[in-house]
């Protein structure tokens, strides 16, 4: 028979029922005095893409079985959480699955966020990470949404390592007709997001950016980072950004540019002679946790304070269960009020002492 495969946390703890809310009249504000900015939300725990970074085949069965449609947040429960949460300070949304866009009318769901509005009457901004699949046929619905970013994960141009990466055999072809069709359609911007593992692709991750320099498609470099239990991560398979820079500017000479907002997690760099920017996402070599203004919510409902989280919190039982939005506001602002999540800078006395945490898989919270 075949086992089932549910993407949740390890644990699930219990939301706290006491305990000081630190708001500061305008953002959820947590032990270490990070605000709560940002909210990434899992629309989906299916993906068609086996990436080895994320859905190894050999950890993730073939064909396996998903959470099933009364088992995941509806539409309704994200509109609604998603205003609470905007009330409360949050200014970004990031759709993530899975692969978001194998959720059936994402874009009634993109639709219905992209109207919310903050307290100071500013517009929600509302984006999308996708493995590019399905952008062909859905990107005029996104924009006509209001969809005003979306980000492809693209580990490669050579279609035989794309295709090993996806482990599905998936055309690059595709994807690529799918970007630039993003952009044809006018999706305000594009981004690529370019995981680099040594000896995989750390020799041609060049190739990536020399396709999209000149153009206005902003290409961001990120470190192998060991989100959950299933990717086998290790040390030695990371390309520190700074390798990664070194690179690039000895064939087109760049120089860093300062953040758009507290708190960017890319660091931004521009092309000396004008041709575009590029990111870099150093998580490993470079920790920004002290930056770190994400909450995570899972596509049952469970929110986590960290990308590396091994535990959550269900939300979704208090949504069902009759609670009402101030009683949820209430829960959520406790969660974030006792954060200390600063995982990436403790990391490598983690991994010298032996530790073995049972993260929450990356597929179940988005990257």
């Amino acid at each position: 028979m075949t086992s089932r495969i549910i993407p949740i946390a390890p644990i699930t703890r219990t939301i706290p029922l006491s305990g000081k809310v630190n708001f500061d009249g305008r953002h959820w504000i947590d032990s270490r005095g990070r605000p709560l900015r940002d909210l990434r939300i899992s629309v989906t725990d299916r993906c068609n893409f086996r990436c080895r970074y994320c859905m190894p085949k050999e950890k993730f069965e073939n064909n396996p079985r998903f959470l099933s449609h009364t088992e995941i947040l509806s539409f309704e429960e994200i509109e609604r959480l998603s205003k609470i949460f905007v009330s409360h300070g949050v200014e970004k949304i990031r759709l993530t699955g899975g692969e978001p866009l194998l959720r059936r009318g994402i874009e009634n769901l993109i639709k219905k966020l992209s109207s919310l509005k903050t307290p100071e009457d500013k517009a929600v901004d509302i984006a999308l990470t996708t493995n590019g699949s399905a952008l062909t046929a859905k990107a005029e619905a996104l924009k006509k949404a209001g969809l005003k970013r979306i980000t492809v994960s693209l580990d490669t141009l050579d279609p035989n390592t794309y295709e090993e990466l996806n482990d599905v055999k998936f055309p690059l072809k595709r994807t690529l007709d799918g970007i630039e069709t993003a952009i044809s359609v006018g999706i305000p911007s594009v981004k690529i997001n370019v995981v680099v593992k040594r000896g995989v692709n750390d020799q041609s991750f060049i190739d990536i950016a020399k396709h999209f320099r000149g153009t206005d498609v902003i290409v961001r470099f990120i470190e192998f980072m060991d989100v959950g239990t299933s990717n086998e991560w290790r040390l030695e398979d990371v390309v520190p950004s700074r390798e990664l820079v070194k690179v690039i500017s000895s064939e087109f000479p760049i120089e860093p540019l300062d953040p758009n907002y507290p708190g960017e997690v890319a660091v931004r760099w521009r092309y000396l002679d004008g041709s575009g920017e590029i990111g870099f996402i150093s998580s490993i070599t470079e920790p920004f946790c002290s930056q770190c203004s994400r909450l995570r919510l899972s596509v049952d409902g469970k929110v986590y304070k960290c990308l590396f989280a091994t535990e959550g919190f269900d939300l979704k039982q208090m949504l069902r269960g009759g609670a009402s939005d101030e009683e949820i506001a209430e829960a959520v602002g406790r969660i974030w009020s006792t954060r200390d999540e600063h995982y990436s800078e403790i990391r490598t006395q983690i991994t010298a002492d032996g530790l073995n945490r049972n993260k929450i898989e990356m597929s179940a919270i988005g990257g």
